[in-house]
């Protein structure tokens, strides 16, 4: 199969997508890699229960209109390192990354040649990338790895880590409106002022286009979050205390946004995340 040279767009969804009911996220996803008869494939790695992962997306897919989805159980680094497996890919329009944790999917992928032939069938052969809850997380450069922060920012409460590397200058937090996890990117932010946060909520994607058009599906809605201009005493408080956080810029994107290209607004804070698309 052709497949266009070019990077393709970045499904970053919240997780507990709900295809019965409301058939958007899934469906645009399928719409984004080409239509029904695209190839998808549905990586499990960061599930201890990719078996069960798969019987529910198997027949989700199907209602999203899909008629070529098949799943990538990874399992083992050395099932990430098979040639069979990394060959699934050979023909695929569309990766969808399961949920579950993304320590796990780091630890199963991170390095491996399935890892290097996400990123280059992303960036180079437009492969269509989607990752709901810890697959989201994972798709940037960092991700988050643990951490509260509940009631308020609190230095020391989130760690990062690596993570798949395709979107930079981000870090993405899922179930965001449900479990309140304002506080939680406003601690990463606050740490790493130069990262956009993206916090996306339950059912609810946001889609980034390499050509920067920006979509959100889903009853939900995008919170962003722009520290660029933060003035911060994190470096003089302790560990646990609230630092002081002055100009922080918070910009939230509804269901049905659709911008072709982002706002002087949020252009410098967006330009470097879909850069990341194009290399």
């Amino acid at each position: 199969m052709n497949r266009p040279a070019k990077p393709a767009a970045v499904m970053i969804v919240g997780g507990t997508e709900a295809p019965a009911e409301a058939p958007d996220v899934l469906g645009r996803f399928v719409e984004l890699c080409g239509g029904p008869a695209a190839p998808i494939v549905v990586l499990t790695a960061a599930s201890t229960v990719p078996d069960e992962v798969w019987d529910a997306y198997r027949p989700a897919f199907a209602a999203a209109g899909a008629r070529a989805c098949q799943a990538l159980h990874v399992r083992t680094r050395d099932d990430a390192s098979a040639p069979a497996t990394v060959a699934k890919l050979a023909e695929a329009r569309g990766i969808f990354i399961s949920g579950g944790d993304q320590k796990r999917l780091m630890a199963l992928v991170g390095g491996t040649p399935l890892h290097d032939a996400i990123r280059t069938g992303v960036r180079q052969q437009g492969i269509c990338i989607g990752g709901t809850s810890a697959g989201a997380s994972a798709l940037g450069v960092h991700m988050v790895t643990e951490g509260r922060a509940e009631f308020s920012p609190e230095k020391g409460a989130v760690a990062m880590g690596a993570g798949l590397g395709l979107l930079a200058q981000c870090i993405i937090d899922q179930h965001f409106s449900q479990r309140h996890r304002i506080n939680r990117l406003l601690t990463l932010v606050a740490a790493n002022p130069d990262l956009a946060g993206i916090g996306v909520d339950e059912d609810t994607a946001l889609v980034l286009a390499p050509d920067g058009a920006i979509d959100v599906v889903g009853p939900g809605a995008v919170t962003l979050v722009d520290g660029r201009h933060l003035q911060t005493n994190l470096a003089d408080v302790g560990a646990g205390h609230i630092p002081l956080m002055l100009d922080v810029r918070v910009h939230v994107l509804p269901t049905g946004t659709a911008l072709a290209r982002p706002p002087d607004v949020l252009l410098p804070l967006l330009q470097p995340v879909l850069a990341a698309l194009n290399h």
